[in-house]
This record gives C-alpha cells, structure tokens and sequence, in this order.
C-alpha cells in the first residue's frame, strides 16, 4: 500500500479523521507543506456558532503533523512537545476550511511545525507554532486500535 492511502483509506485513517472531517489534499515537497480541507461540523461548535477553542487546536495539530507525516513518506510522526495558537477570527459552523501544515525544521531529535486555518477566500482563521518529537508512526495494530 501507498503511504498517502493513510490519508484517504478509512481502514487505515486515524478515528479522530472522521471527527474532524479531515480531508488530505496534497503535500508540497518543496516547501514541505501539506494542505488540508476541513468542513466544520455543528458538534464542533459553541453557542457563538464557532468553532470551540480547543477543537480549532484539533485542526491545527492534524494539519501539522500530516505535515511531518508526508515530508517522511509516512515513517514518522510528531509527538507534540507544546502547541502555541493565535485564535484570530471565529471559524463559523458549516465552513469549508483549508489548513496548511509546514515543516520549518526537522531533525533527528526535535521538528518545528507551523500551521494556519484560512477560509475560502484566504481569510486567516488561525495559526500555530509546534515543537514536536519525531516518532515512529503508530498503525491502528500497534496501538491496538485496528477496527
């Protein structure tokens, strides 16, 4: 199997996928960036009608690590270290999200992540640093969580 048929084979997709509804796009090697799209479900959101903090953390962290995850053609994956995020407009419930993850620096011991939410027309929802280690990524067997 393909590595990136991780990202779009259920058997094989992590089980907060589906929570989220993410959808890999694609991954640019030379800028080392991939590209996520993200349709914001109701049980995502507030009484604002936004986004919930936290769960807009989701989003910046998926987008992030598959960013590490396809610069390594599915070897590693980052074991977050921290997560900074400025939340700079509301993400309103229903939206089609983009979300664009990059790997700054990747080494053997540490990798720095940056990442940012923008909305159809390129209107920045929010954006996140990460400092992560990088780790052997773990399949559903391993973690004994195969469905």
């Amino acid at each position: 199997m393909d590595w990136t048929d991780a990202f779009s084979n259920d058997d094989h997709s992590s089980p907060h996928t589906s929570l989220l509804a993410s959808e890999f796009v694609g991954f640019d090697e030379a800028s080392q960036t991939a590209t996520m799209r993200f349709t914001v479900k109701p049980e995502m959101c507030t009484w604002r009608g936004g986004v919930q903090g936290g769960l807009v953390a989701g989003y910046l962290d998926d987008v992030m690590g598959y960013a590490l995850v396809a610069a390594t053609e599915g070897e590693l994956a980052p074991l977050n270290l921290d997560l900074s995020m400025s939340l700079i407009r509301l993400i309103p419930e229903g939206a089609v999200v983009t979300g664009k993850g990059r790997v700054v620096k990747a080494g053997r011991r540490v990798v720095f992540l940056e990442g940012e939410l923008l909305a159809e027309d390129g209107t920045i929802y929010a954006r996140a640093t990460s400092t992560a280690l990088p780790t052997p990524r773990p399949s559903p067997t391993q973690t004994g969580m195969s469905r």
